[in-house]
């Protein structure tokens, strides 16, 4: 193995580029590696500018399909929200990008892995984990946490002039002075501008949706089918449009989403590190399977399943967000989260219109849901009078206590 050799994650950006030629610098033969997660990237002008500042080799892992398959469906199986709010676009693909880069070193023979994230953030975890766990015998180079490194660059400005000196081509514009992270699950807008919590984001900051008052007057209707919790079916009830392979299906969600301005989120929440940050995303596809699923689940699952599920769920979410995919608590919960969506099959009906996934209708052949059981005009299926005796047995601890708070308080009143 070379031991000098050492495969970058690269996106072409200022950070990465000036990364690149500096590990050059320092004596590696970099190999530039990418991993096409659905972004919006021209990818052979990246791969250009990787090979014009001296890489090695550049590398393009095509990972789209494994993205939805083996990530972005599995997690949304548990309904994953971090603090309630975030669908997780940015840590889920963190895992995937580490695991092809890692099998990218290991064909490169290669010794070392980079990244350019930096010391305050939550991918430099994200992306290490990953990489310890699946080569403990990998080395890491992370520039931002290296005092030489650090020494040389104190901001974006020494960055530039060190592009320039170089002659790398940087587009250092002021035209979007923020960070953005994109990929099939959404589009997250950080950074710059977007550190006042106090400032309200322009239009301009959207890209994936449209502004909800700006949306179709007409809803989009569309039915979701599910199995086993996967998604497997989308087909549109206006224009007869059906999917049924992973990728596309996704992919078409991610279109009628956006039209119809769905998946908007602006939230300040807490990074591993330590610190708040905030961050604007946009998931439109994302949101309409997170709406959808649950709402088959409400049909499909029983109640007690689903209260020890939801008290695995935030845990699921926090690894994930933290960067423990890879990890025996993972795949020990995945296991329980799995087994409870064995019979989560079923159709959905939405009507997506404005901003909002409207779930109007479902169907299961594994409904738990009997309309006897529940009509409040039927008699059949439950006595009634029954539920004398369940209430007697439910209050005897309400009951109990009521009597013990009303002792205390006539035995304090005497003192």
């Amino acid at each position: 193995m070379d031991k000098k050799k050492v495969v970058l994650a690269y996106s072409g950006g200022l950070d990465t580029s000036v990364i690149l030629k500096w590990l050059i610098e320092k004596g590696y033969e970099v190999v530039a590696f990418m991993a096409d997660v659905g972004q919006e990237e021209d990818f052979e002008k990246a791969e250009r500018k990787a090979l014009a500042i001296g890489a090695s080799k550049v590398c393009i892992a095509d990972v789209r399909e494994e993205f939805v398959t083996d990530y972005i469906f599995p997690a949304f199986k548990a309904n994953v929200l971090y603090e309630g709010r975030y669908l997780l676009g940015t840590a889920l693909a963190r895992p995937l990008i580490a695991k092809a880069q890692i099998e990218t070193a290991r064909k490169e023979s290669a010794g070392y892995v980079s990244h350019g994230a930096t010391g305050k953030g939550n991918d430099q975890v994200r992306f290490e984990l990953s990489y310890y766990a699946l080569n403990p015998q990998i080395k890491v180079i992370a520039p931002w946490k290296m005092q030489e490194f650090l020494n040389e660059f104190q901001g974006r400005t020494d960055m530039i002039n060190y592009a320039e000196k170089h002659g790398i081509d940087v587009k250092a514009t002021v035209k979007k002075p923020y960070s953005e992270d994109d990929n099939l699950l959404h589009i997250s807008h950080e950074a710059g501008i977007l550190e006042d919590p106090g400032h309200e984001a322009e239009d301009d900051v959207y890209s994936r949706t449209v502004a909800p008052e700006s949306a179709p007057d007409q809803p989009t209707k569309i039915i979701l089918e599910f199995r086993d919790g996967v998604p497997v079916k989308v087909e549109n009830l206006n224009d007869g449009t059906i999917f049924t392979k992973p990728l596309e299906l996704f992919m078409y969600l991610n279109q009628v989403g956006g039209e119809n301005g769905i998946g908007r989120m602006d939230m300040v929440e807490n990074r591993f590190v330590g610190i708040k940050s905030r961050g604007i995303y946009e998931t439109p596809g994302g949101t309409i399977l997170h709406i959808a699923h649950m709402d088959i689940e409400g049909i499909a699952m029983d109640r007690e399943v689903m209260r020890l599920r939801d008290m695995l769920t935030a845990k699921l979410s926090e690894l994930i967000y933290y960067g423990f995919w890879f990890s025996p608590e993972m795949d020990f919960l995945m296991s329980a989260v799995d087994k409870s969506q064995e019979i989560i099959d079923g159709k959905v009906t939405l009507k997506l219109y404005k901003g909002k996934a409207y779930v109007t209708a479902r169907e299961s052949s594994s409904s738990l849901y009997d309309k006897e059981f529940s009509s409040m005009d039927l008699e059949g299926g439950f006595n009634q009078k029954d539920s004398e005796g369940f209430i007697k047995i439910n209050a005897i601890r309400l009951m109990a206590h009521n009597a013990i708070m009303k002792k205390k308080r006539r035995d304090w009143g005497k003192h």
